[in-house]
């Protein structure tokens, strides 16, 4: 059942990965560079050490004893990561849940699920395997579903007149959406390589008594760093450029203490999409590197029933509502065959 139960993980960490969004709804009068970079110190740098600290003993000494090419590398992957999440919220800010999550990730499952395997020479190994076969048959499946909800998407898109899609999104620009959201999709595939690197700092963590289940912890207080350090400095230019400091003291119509409860709240879900991913790599075997594919298989499963709830469907053809419907129990029927694959894996 540990393959399974890693695919239940992966479901948990892709919701909250989907719902993070949300509290930002309820920020008024902030800059969009404001509310980020306070969500961002609660998931990039409060989260990972409290959670870390609770789950690896010695965290701080398990990070000193790893090998600094390990250290090194997970904080440069994080930085370009942390290059993929900036504009991953630019994507959220001009498409909506349902377009930006789907352009962006569907390019991120791609990049991050097949690279792994290829760089490391185990392709050849895993298609001769009746295991490996089925899997990779459900990371195509996959990538195909992600494809078809990222159609219905741009269909969605070119239906709509534009004030109804300003009615919903209010910042909503195509042209720069589409942009951002591919950028994000091929940057954000560095957090699959950076937790790759950081193997030798999972290793410690677990020859110092954490249990394997949460290994993955101390690895991401290096990788989140890197995340911080690119997201920081962006706010910051961009708080410099308009003249948004005051903020972060004062929220005209709106209260302060609620703006900065919201973007930390936000911050927080954000982080255990990377806690349950963790968990959920941790059981998946030879096979984790099918389990980039599940977690964005599981972002857009939520976030277009998000989008749903939200009513950014509303207005579109009925073709173009089964359209997504149909994209999204493709994902699902992957998500089943990447599972037996991993069963299978493990017989």
């Amino acid at each position: 059942m540990g393959s399974f139960l890693g695919v239940i993980w992966h479901a948990i960490g892709g919701s909250a990965a989907a719902s993070f969004y949300i509290p930002f709804k309820k920020v008024k009068a902030w800059a969009w560079e404001s509310y980020w970079l306070v969500s961002g110190v609660a998931a990039w740098i409060i989260a990972p050490w409290v959670v870390g600290t609770l789950t690896v003993p010695d965290l701080l000494y398990v990070i000193q004893q790893a090998s600094e090419d390990s250290k090194r590398w997970s904080y440069i992957l994080g930085v370009l990561w942390g290059v993929g999440g900036l504009t991953f919220g630019l994507s959220m800010r001009y498409l909506g849940m349902s377009l930006g999550y789907a352009l962006a990730l569907g390019c991120s499952a791609a990049f991050g699920t097949l690279i792994p395997p290829i760089v490391e020479g185990r392709l050849g190994a895993l298609l001769g395997t009746s295991s490996g076969l089925i899997l990779l048959a459900g990371v195509s499946i996959c990538l195909i579903g992600i494809g078809i909800c990222g159609w219905a998407g741009i269909q969605k898109e070119n239906e709509l007149p534009e004030a109804q899609k300003k009615a919903v999104i209010k910042e909503f620009n195509l042209r720069k959406g589409v942009g951002v959201a591919l950028i994000s999709g091929l940057l954000s595939a560095c957090m699959a390589f950076a937790l790759a690197a950081g193997k030798p700092i999972a290793d410690q963590a677990v020859a110092a008594g954490a249990n394997p289940l949460w290994q993955n912890n101390a690895v991401l207080v290096v990788v989140l760093l890197g995340g911080f350090t690119t997201n920081f400095l962006w706010c910051i230019i961009l708080n410099f450029r308009k003249r948004s400091f005051p903020n972060y003291f004062r929220a005209e119509a709106a209260s302060l203490g609620s703006n900065y409860l919201f973007s930390s709240m936000a911050g927080i879900v954000w982080y255990f999409q990377f806690f349950f991913y963790g968990m959920g790599s941790s059981r998946m075997g030879a096979f984790d590197f099918a389990s980039w594919t599940l977690h964005m298989a599981f972002i857009i499963l939520f976030s277009n029933l998000w989008g749903l709830y939200f009513k950014e469907w509303q207005g579109a053809s009925s073709r173009t509502r089964g359209l997504i419907i149909s994209g999204l129990a493709v994902i699902l029927i992957a998500t089943l065959v990447i599972g037996l694959g991993t069963y299978l894996s493990f017989e």
